[in-house]
């Protein structure tokens, strides 16, 4: 199986169901119109935003994340869904990985090679589910988050890239191939004899 087919499944499979059609009218609304200009992201940070939403989502038969604008999906909730704490934590977390990236490639993230910003990524997601898969003990429980923009920076921004895409139209349709409104009556259709 390949990776970008467990995201659907995973994304789209246990997400879109479970939404109610308010929250999923919400996530509509949050994508960006054709006109949309960043507003929190500078160019660099989009740019870093870009490369890595192409590594988890890439282009195959059909748009990946960079093609469904996931980068605006993002910029448009760190601008008016995310509270100052929350933009400030993933902004410092865009901040770190072009750290780390610095100090194992001596460049920054974008400017990194593809090969060496998929190990990057990689040996980040290794450590946090690595992280998750540890036992709990009696007493030690993490409390669930309750929105988006919480918990470690990695976890928030696959979670945030996921929804962004799966709640874009060009996933919704070229993808999972549904409708926006399943069962809609076209008016072209003839009407039958009485």
């Amino acid at each position: 199986m390949q990776r970008r087919e467990l995201f659907r499944l995973l994304g789209a499979g246990a997400v879109l169901p479970a939404m109610t059609p308010e929250i999923f009218t919400l996530l509509r609304q949050a994508q960006p119109g054709a006109d949309y200009k960043l507003r929190t992201l500078d160019a660099h940070q989009n740019a870093t935003v870009v490369a890595m939403i192409d590594l988890i989502i890439p282009e195959t038969d059909t748009p990946g994340a960079k093609g469904a604008r996931v980068n605006e999906f993002i910029d448009l909730i760190l601008t008016d869904w995310a509270i100052p704490e929350e933009r400030k934590a993933f902004l410092d977390g865009l901040a770190e990985i072009d750290k780390q990236s610095n100090d194992l490639f001596g460049k920054k993230f974008a400017d990194a090679s593809p090969q060496q910003q998929e190990a990057q990524l990689r040996a980040i997601d290794d450590v946090l589910m690595g992280d998750r898969q540890r036992p709990v003990r009696h007493g030690n429980t993490v409390p669930e988050p309750d929105t988006q923009m919480k918990g470690p920076f990695w976890i928030v921004f696959k979670n945030i890239t996921l929804h962004g895409y799966y709640t874009s139209q060009v996933a919704f349709e070229k993808e999972l191939k549904l409708q926006i409104i399943p069962g809609a009556q076209h008016g072209c259709a003839p009407v039958g004899q009485a």
